[in-house]
């Protein structure tokens, strides 16, 4: 029987010894210059002792996360973990299958960011794999090019799990679970023994909700980010209003809307923050619809829930409810200006010392309040915002009217009950206000007028020490401003 030889994926050519010996022959030599340090890195230092000093003493794992299969040998676009890009000031495509150990010290926190830097020419990978080869995806970053770009000590990923183990018995470890199943895997190995599974995992678990609240609070690069990102967001939204006669006429018109919004996000920023809702008609009753499979007919409305995502992973959120024909009729501007009026409301409420839960609050009871003078609540808006016995009329807004907002669409989501809806608002926190009223063409408890009508109007804002700051006011939300800015695109 001959020798066996390593299995080749079916499509693969295998390469000749002539072929290895000639292909690292012949390249100009790499860059020696170092590139300049990512703007974020400014601050990482800063958030890292932040999230250690919570945990002294112990060693504190934060894995980026591998690439993730789409389809057989097609891998889904990378994006890291937001707590690793958070902390090592990474974005965008960077960096699969990295880990960031904080190791303690005396007086503080040592970081390694251990990684896979670009093999050499000589080295198969070079030109084989379509995963980290240097003539499939790009050339990658060495050693020192990557301290450079994030000012922390660097080291082969291969030397993680001496790292890991190293004092092991002694040091407590967490590391962020669910990111990296072999990063978890290795960490679970080497402190085997050093308490049972169950206080592991609680460990864990608070290390997950406090690198989640460490962004509740952005700093003044985050604040810059985001408002970077909403203002690539109005210009995709800007694109979508100039070419809204192109998606009437050419139908499915709300796919024409998310590719031209898919775009912008592209051009302006690394992508779209979130699947694109491009609501169009009686769509925009369905909360997440991004499905975007309908047409755009003139005398309905367009609802765009959007955001524009930077290479720093920063993402805007904001919606707009949009005449197609560029002109809202009666019944369209009477539940617009519903809304409108209790997404100020919720603005009004925004400010530092109120809680998190008072913008809800304020923008829902306007809301209850329409109803009731509507006649379309069958209890008064008093008894329907009694908590405990009331709440009909979240049939017609069932969603919640903020979020916090920053590397994450819906960021800080780990954070504890008491620091997130309950918690006290601060400067420097950014948040969505986002009411709406959804009246779905087939709910007779609706004005037959007012069936099939969806309006969601959302802006970005940022705690300020005085209240607050609109970070999206650059896309109008008054009715008479939106037709006015619309027929300004269009030429009307």
């Amino acid at each position: 029987m001959s020798d066996a030889q390593p299995k080749l994926p079916n499509r693969q050519i295998p390469f000749s010894e002539a072929f290895k010996e000639f292909i690292p022959q012949g390249w100009a030599p790499y860059d020696a210059d170092l590139p300049a340090a990512l703007p974020a890195t400014e601050f990482t230092a800063a958030r890292r002792h932040k999230v250690a000093g919570q945990f002294p003493g112990e060693r504190i794992v934060i894995p980026a996360g591998g690439l993730k299969v789409r389809s057989n040998d097609t891998d889904f676009r990378y994006r890291p973990h937001s707590a690793f890009a958070h902390l090592t000031g990474l974005g965008s495509d960077r960096e699969p299958d990295a880990v960031l150990v904080l190791e303690p010290t005396d007086d503080g926190v040592a970081p390694t960011l251990f990684f896979s830097p670009r093999a050499a020419r000589t080295d198969e990978e070079f030109y084989s794999s379509s995963r980290y080869g240097e003539m499939w995806v790009g050339k990658r970053e060495s050693l020192d090019e990557m301290g450079a770009m994030t000012g922390l000590p660097c080291a082969p990923i291969s030397m993680l799990r001496d790292a890991l183990a190293k004092n092991a018995d002694s040091t407590r470890i967490r590391v962020l679970r669910g990111v990296a199943p072999e990063v978890t895997a290795l960490v679970d190995e080497v402190r085997t023994g050093h308490a049972v599974q169950g206080e592991l995992a609680e460990a864990d678990e608070e290390l997950e909700t406090a690198v989640s609240e460490l962004r509740l609070v952005k700093d003044p690069y985050e604040v810059d980010q985001m408002r970077a990102a909403c203002e690539a967001t109005a210009v995709g939204f800007e694109a979508v209003v100039a070419d809204l006669p192109e998606a009437v006429k050419r139908g499915r018109g709300e796919r024409w809307v998310e590719g031209v919004f898919g775009l912008h996000a592209r051009h302006q920023g690394n992508a779209v923050g979130y699947d694109t809702i491009a609501a169009s008609g009686d769509h925009a009753n369905t909360l997440h619809w991004i499905r975007n499979d309908g047409d755009l007919r003139d005398g309905d409305l367009l609802l765009l829930d959007a955001g524009v995502e930077l290479e720093s992973l920063y993402t805007a959120d904001i919606t707009r409810t949009l005449p197609v024909s560029g002109r809202f009729s009666p019944a369209q501007r009477k539940v617009y200006e519903a809304v409108l009026e209790a997404q100020q409301a919720g603005i009004d409420a925004a400010r530092p010392g109120a809680t998190f839960s008072d913008i809800h609050d304020a923008a829902i009871a306007v809301i209850a309040r329409k109803l009731a003078e509507w006649g379309v609540l069958p209890v008064t808006a008093e008894e329907s915002l009694d908590v405990a016995n009331g709440g009909q009329h979240r049939r017609w807004m069932v969603h919640g009217t903020s979020h916090h907002l920053g590397i994450d669409v819906h960021d800080c989501a780990q954070a504890r009950l008491e620091n997130y809806r309950k918690g006290t608002l601060e400067p420097g926190m950014v948040v969505t206000v986002e009411p709406g009223l959804y009246f779905k063409s087939t709910d007779l408890m609706v004005p037959e007028e007012l069936r099939g009508i969806g309006v969601r109007i959302e802006d970005d804002i940022v705690i300020t020490v005085d209240g607050n700051e609109v970070l999206s006011a650059m896309l109008p939300r008054d009715p008479d401003q939106v037709e006015a800015w619309m027929a300004s695109i269009l030429g009307g």
